[in-house]
């Protein structure tokens, strides 16, 4: 029986490229597929993992069906036996919905990967629909991890390199945007608007990799206990503390 499954996890877990895995998988075995993704970082129509992999997919729009994409295919004789449902947090809870139709009316697999909360530790519509239709939800086995070496579990924006709980739910990573608001012309810049995952100790004390890397270099103590593994392997004297 066909199965609506998500995969989920933080950023880093490696779902894109279980989501290629699965693709390449279900191929050999004569089974056809369709790809979707949506905001991927490789840009429009891309699945890519950080591990170097990439191939083409179809993308999602606000006003993309499913039902219609796979009846559009079938009616042309194309075989459509699973579908590969990447960056599925940013799917529209309607989307979701029809991705469940093609499940239980025309038994094709959907398979969908994407994370589950944003930056300000909130649930995505598309994600939380997932968890609530979802014939299973699967956390992924591979483990993201914080600066510190710890298990990551929350995804923090940071805005050159300082983490920010404001802002649009949907910014992809890794690019270049003004600073939101009037600034005056002698402050006004471009930011770096990136993505990273934290343990949830350094989520909520709002503390990144680039502030770690600050605080070290200073040799200032955190107005809170210590991590040992901030001062490890900094030849301050911070480690003889």
């Amino acid at each position: 029986m066909a199965e609506l499954v998500f995969f989920s996890g933080t950023m880093d877990c490696g779902k894109s490229t279980l989501a290629l895995q699965m693709d390449y998988n279900h191929r050999a075995r004569g089974r056809g597929g369709v790809r979707f993704s949506r905001n991927d970082r490789a840009g429009e129509s891309r699945i890519s993992s950080r591990l170097g992999l990439e191939t083409d997919a179809v993308e999602v729009a606000d006003g993309t069906d499913f039902w219609e994409e796979v009846m559009l295919r079938r009616t042309q004789g194309q075989r459509v036996d699973y579908l590969i449902c990447d960056e599925a947090q940013f799917y529209t809870p309607e989307q979701v919905e029809q991705l469940a139709k093609v499940v239980d009316e025309i038994d094709v697999d959907v398979f969908a990967f994407g994370i589950t909360a944003d930056f300000r530790t909130r649930l995505f519509p598309g994600s939380q629909r997932l968890i609530e239709l979802a014939d299973r939800v699967q956390v992924l086995q591979v483990e993201a991890l914080c600066w510190c070496g710890r298990r990551a579990t929350h995804n923090a924006r940071t805005v050159d390199g300082v983490m920010v709980t404001e802002g649009a739910q949907v910014v992809v990573g890794d690019v270049d945007m003004a600073l939101e608001g009037p600034a005056p012309a002698a402050i006004s810049h471009v930011s770096v608007v990136g993505y990273e995952t934290l343990c949830r100790r350094h989520f909520m004390r709002r503390v990144t990799a680039h502030g770690a890397n600050l605080m070290a270099e200073q040799d200032q103590l955190l107005p809170f206990d210590v991590d040992a593994c901030l001062w490890r392997g900094t030849g301050g004297s911070g480690a003889e503390r």
